[in-house]
């Protein structure tokens, strides 16, 4: 039987996740190996140093830098306040005298005699790494952060925008088939996560923005409405830091396609439970797929690690991933060995596979996932 290796999207009702949690900088580890940890406890800090802001000091005062320089009432290494006179020049024998004051606060890290300039570096901003989801530290990485580990169900969507948050899932669509409309969302919905099936209108997108709710999982959504909701077109690059007040994670793609029917089984059987979702989305080198984790009570003796299995084989379930049959989902019935000329020109490998629709296509390998349970 031929096999080929594909990426695969997970979703598992039970397997061993494990995440990094660094630091942008090297900073300060706050937990050890071994440790207890929920999704909000902070587990590593730093110090992001400011920007140096530049005080003219010289042309403020219309002095040659020399005598700017010995007008300065700071030195190297002070710390300054805004509104604070940062050199004083007197004329006409004292009788006349000019201040030159920063707008800024901050330290002092450089004196140019050359210029008569004086460098700021603003004040640092603290950042804060948490561990995202409930679990157990499994490895401490020296002072870059650590690894978290948990046993979890695991969905990956195909696409999502907004950075991590946690709430309650909640299911209130009683099928895939269900759209989520503005009707269903109340304001008890608050802080949740909302898991809806065939797809989300923009109306009830931005309702649940208003109301607070943190995360809205559905099968797929219309792009206009997903601009509609951002403000602006999505790039190319890597999505996640939107600022925007709901993550919205899309589990089938764009259009009007129904959620598959494991996917909505799994989510709505974690109706109730606390879940760490994330939008994040990178589909080229480096392939970050959004998620939502729900770490469960206990982990069974048969789970041993995280699901690795990427492997394609005849019987294997996928989702088509480019057009025209994105999102599509299917079953490998064969996998050719020769290579086949495409629409595109491009001479590759190919697999055939059944779609859920009950029709047959043949497309390149390259342009489908292994959906992983």
């Amino acid at each position: 039987m031929g096999t080929a290796y594909t990426p695969g999207l997970t979703i598992s009702p039970g397997t061993m996740i494990t995440k990094q949690r660094r630091l942008p900088l090297k900073g300060q580890v706050l937990v050890n190996v071994g440790d207890r940890v929920a999704a909000d406890t902070v587990v590593a800090r730093t110090d992001i140093p400011g920007v140096i802001q530049t005080i003219k000091v010289a042309e403020h005062l219309g002095l040659e830098p020399p005598e700017a320089i010995a007008a300065l009432t700071i030195r190297e290494g002070d710390k300054v306040e805004s509104g604070q006179a940062v050199a004083v020049s007197k004329s006409f024998f004292g009788l006349f005298k000019s201040e030159c004051k920063t707008t800024f606060g901050g330290t002092v890290e450089l004196i140019s005699h050359a210029t008569g300039h004086v460098g700021v570096r603003m004040k640092s901003s603290p950042v804060e790494v948490a561990a995202y989801v409930d679990g157990t530290i499994a490895e401490v990485l020296g002072n870059d952060g650590v690894v978290v580990q948990t046993y979890g169900a695991l969905v990956q969507g195909i696409f999502g925008v907004g950075g991590e948050r946690t709430g309650r899932i909640t299911v209130p669509g009683k099928s895939p088939n269900d759209a989520l409309t503005e009707e269903m969302i109340r304001s008890e919905h608050a802080g949740q996560i909302l898991v809806g099936g065939a797809g989300v209108t923009l109306g009830a997108i931005k309702k649940a923005a208003s109301i607070g709710v943190n995360g809205i999982v559905v099968g797929a959504i219309v792009d206009t409405d997903l601009i509609g909701y951002l403000g602006h077109d999505i790039g190319v690059a890597i999505t996640g830091h939107e600022d925007i007040p709901t993550t919205l994670i899309l589990t089938e793609g764009f259009g009007d396609i129904r959620m598959a029917d494991r996917t909505f089984e799994l989510l709505k059987s974690l109706d109730g439970r606390v879940a760490s979702i994330n939008g994040a989305t990178q589909i080229r080198a480096g392939v970050i797929r959004p998620e939502v984790i729900a770490p469960l009570d206990s982990v069974p003796i048969s789970a041993a690690g995280a699901s690795g299995g990427q492997t394609l084989e005849i019987g294997t379930s996928i989702r088509i991933i480019r057009e025209p049959y994105f999102g599509a989902l299917g079953t490998v019935t064969a996998l050719p060995h020769e290579l086949v000329e495409v629409e595109s020109g491009a001479v590759v490998r190919i697999l055939e596979a059944k779609l859920a629709d009950g029709g047959m296509v043949a497309v390149p390998r390259a342009n489908v996932e292994i959906i992983e349970g």
